[in-house]
């Protein structure tokens, strides 16, 4: 068992190393922290500390660093959420004002975190499977080239230029779209999917108009896939090369996990917000994963119709309780702006 002041002493020991990089002996406890006792007293903490595996000596005669699981007792128990400052509140609400679409809201997103924390900041576009489809407007531009765009009652437009072999008149066009706007108007994304694939596989062979309907059909099913897809739009991997030394191995898996996406898709899907609205996974935590260096922090954000997670990613040693302060902050700005977008229309 740890006593209160061990785990004040735990406190003191995982600050020192986040902002010292060094290891952290009794003496300097006693140096920088009014704990009113003596170095060896704190010495007796650290050894208790020791034995529960809460932190570890990197050397023989050096200070102490926290281990994974001190990580764990120090975000669950001991590290209350950073108030942000002013400068930093106007940091984020100048970073994500008046965006020209989502794509921008979320790539604004991720360089206002990473910027506030030196973190590889990611945040996840919503599933708009259930969003209905409210307008299709496919654009000729000739030679069988076209536009497809399509729109949805949640504001995301999306397009798309495709190319079709089988070239239609103006009239058998004026068909073709207006065949295609029918089977989907109206319909959930996910519905519309469904349609739109029935009605391709409806259409008669050898007949032109049937045959073009195909073709468009097939890139319109691509164009609706983006909006079901789960993704990340990410920033700040470059932060990772200069932060090598907080990595006690390579840093390659979290480049591989960063261009794959699927492993951070599936290990952010399995996070669950605590009641401060914020979650946290450290270190051997993300071991099945490939990714038992790193830490990952991520609070979730609301899109009319969906919701979807805003994170963090970087190496064991953090400033936890900026960092999921930070992430807590920009995901209640990113809601209450999309909030916003949607009452508005």
């Amino acid at each position: 068992m740890v006593s209160e002041r061990g785990l004040q002493v735990l406190r003191a020991i995982v600050q020192d190393y986040v902002d010292t990089r060094e290891p952290v002996g009794s003496k300097s406890i006693v140096e920088r922290h009014a704990f009113g006792v003596s170095a060896a007293t704190i010495r007796n903490d650290m050894a208790l500390l020791e034995d529960e595996e809460l932190i570890a000596a990197p050397h023989t005669s050096s200070g102490r660093i926290p281990t994974d699981k001190g990580y764990r007792v120090f975000v669950d128990h001991l590290a209350g959420l950073r108030p942000l400052s002013t400068a930093q509140r106007s940091a984020i609400t100048t970073f994500l004002d008046g965006p020209a679409d989502l794509d921008d809201l979320l790539v604004r997103t991720v360089r206002a975190l990473t910027q506030l924390t030196g973190q590889v900041a990611m945040v996840q576009y919503p599933s708009f499977s259930r969003a209905q489809v409210s307008h299709l407007e496919l654009v000729d531009l000739g030679g069988g080239r076209l536009v497809v765009i399509v729109v949805t009652d949640t504001g995301r437009v999306s397009q798309r230029v495709g190319v079709v072999r089988t070239v239609l008149d103006e009239a058998q066009f004026a068909v073709a779209k207006a065949t295609l706007r029918a089977a989907i108007t109206g319909s959930s994304v996910r519905d519309a999917v469904s349609a739109v694939s029935s009605l391709a596989d409806g259409q008669s062979a050898g007949d032109t108009l049937g045959e073009a309907v195909r073709e468009i059909a097939h890139i319109l099913v691509e164009e609706l896939e983006t909006f079901r897809q789960d993704r990340l739009v990410m920033a700040g991997t470059a932060t990772l090369a200069r932060r090598e030394a907080d990595f006690r191995g390579s840093i390659y898996p979290l480049l591989e996990a960063i261009e794959e996406q699927v492993t951070l898709l599936r290990l952010m899907g399995e996070m669950v917000a605590d009641d401060r609205g914020v979650a946290a996974r450290i270190g051997r935590e993300n071991e099945a994963y490939g990714l038992s260096e790193a830490s990952v922090v991520t609070s979730d954000y609301d899109v009319p119709g969906s919701q979807a997670r805003i994170g963090l990613m970087g190496p064991t040693r953090m400033d936890y309780p900026t960092n999921l302060a930070t992430v807590r902050a920009v995901a209640h700005y990113l809601s209450r702006l999309l909030e916003e977008d949607e009452s508005s229309r």
